[in-house]
């Protein structure tokens, strides 16, 4: 018996605390939207809860799967008149972010598609369309972004951002538009940082020379190699990594994660958001740093469970079944631990990389729902949601 078939049990008993967790917070103080941890962040964040949903449909709830319809028609409804969503659901006022209105495309298309009401908030969608074509400056698919206006609000990425636009690609693809999809298949080629060139940042040799992965952002003559785990995870779960690529990447990031063990910068076996770190003898270094994203903590190489929820799914589509095993029971022992109310399954927000300790608020709804979409994917041997484009994908591509 394999140790993660030893290992049911307990991943059992934390999909169950991971399913308690999002019932416990489906219901908040905001117009009675589901809010985004359990004792901090009552409010109901547009980002946290359509990644949510990718997990809460994976329970089959219904009552999980109407708090998501109610936060859908909610964000509907605070729509800006040139078709932005706002980032507070019930705030049509908290506006100015990068990823809010792809992420409602992107988690309307999951809505849609699990309850099979292909034109639930039509109008809505169309004018969130209509919006997202305006954020590409060279008419190409491609959009850019403001520092902080993404998920790292203490992040600057600036441009082309890597996460961003893999998103694009995955509404694109849900929505039908495979012509813009393909054009920003082939804008990617700007975000490439190929094994043969040399690191700024004097990284650990890659697994091979033609190993690949896409950069953090880009734009003219600015630029970041920095490797972004979320947005290179989504890239080979939508495809756009090709099956070869997305195998060597994932062998790639598990030989740097040991090497980063190795130096004493990763005390878990799952990789940091970011890396290398950001150093304060780095150019992109900055004084706010210090304080709010130290190397290894938060957006700077922290490990966010939610992220690693997409690096297990990631494994999946990579055909490294054994692989996403390990990882998926890492995950398992990394949001066991609690840190601002004692429970017995902490579901915290990040973990500070070199020693392994909790951070941040408990019981977050992403990481809860993500960690029920990881052990699906590793469960079913699929990817929900994913399986399908990256199929399409090879049948273009061939």
């Amino acid at each position: 018996m394999s140790l993660y078939e030893k290992s049911l049990g307990s991943i059992e008993q934390a999909k169950e605390a991971a399913l308690q967790i999002l019932l416990h917070n489906a219901h908040g103080p905001y117009e009675g939207l589901p809010r985004t941890a359990g004792w901090g962040y009552p409010e109901p964040y547009t980002r946290d809860l359509m990644i949510s949903s990718l997990g809460v449909l994976a329970t089959g709830n219904e009552e999980l799967a109407d708090a998501l319809r109610r936060t859908l028609v909610a964000l509907a409804s605070n729509q800006t008149a040139h078709g932005h969503i706002p980032s507070l659901a019930h705030d049509s006022t908290n506006r100015g972010a990068s990823d809010t209105t792809p992420l409602f495309l992107f988690g309307l298309a999951l809505y849609r598609k699990s309850t099979n009401q292909p034109e639930f908030l039509s109008e809505t969608a169309e004018k969130a369309l209509t919006w997202m074509q305006y954020q590409s400056p060279d008419d190409r698919v491609m959009v850019c972004q403001l520092p902080t206006s993404d998920w790292r609000d203490e992040q600057y990425v600036m441009g082309y951002g890597l996460y961003v636009n893999m998103l694009v690609y995955a509404y694109l693809r849900f929505y039908g538009d495979h012509d813009s999809a393909e054009l920003l298949r082939g804008a990617m080629s700007r975000l490439e940082v190929r094994g043969d060139e040399k690191n700024r940042y004097e990284q650990e040799a890659l697994v091979e020379p033609s190993a690949l992965y896409y950069a953090l952002y880009s734009y003219k003559v600015m630029s970041s190699d920095r490797f972004d785990l979320l947005g290179n995870s989504l890239a080979i779960l939508t495809g756009i990594a090709s099956p070869k690529w997305a195998r060597d990447l994932v062998a790639w990031i598990e030989v740097e994660c040991e090497a980063m063990r190795g130096r004493g910068e990763l005390a878990v076996d799952l990789p940091p958001c970011l890396f290398p770190f950001i150093l304060p003898h780095h150019a992109d270094w900055l004084p706010r740093y210090e304080r709010y994203n130290r190397p290894g903590d938060y957006h700077n190489g922290g490990v966010w469970p939610f992220i690693c929820g997409f690096y297990v799914a990631a494994c999946v589509a990579a055909g490294e079944m054994e692989l996403a095993e390990r990882k998926l029971l890492a995950l398992t022992e990394m949001v066991k631990p609690w840190h601002e109310d004692e429970a017995e399954w902490g579901f915290n927000e990040w973990i500070h990389a070199q020693n392994g300790k909790p951070s941040g608020r408990d019981w977050q709804t992403w990481s809860a729902a993500m960690y029920l979409y990881a052990a699906e994917c590793v469960q079913k041997r699929c990817t929900p949601h994913f399986d399908e484009m990256r199929a399409d994908n090879l049948i273009v591509t061939a």
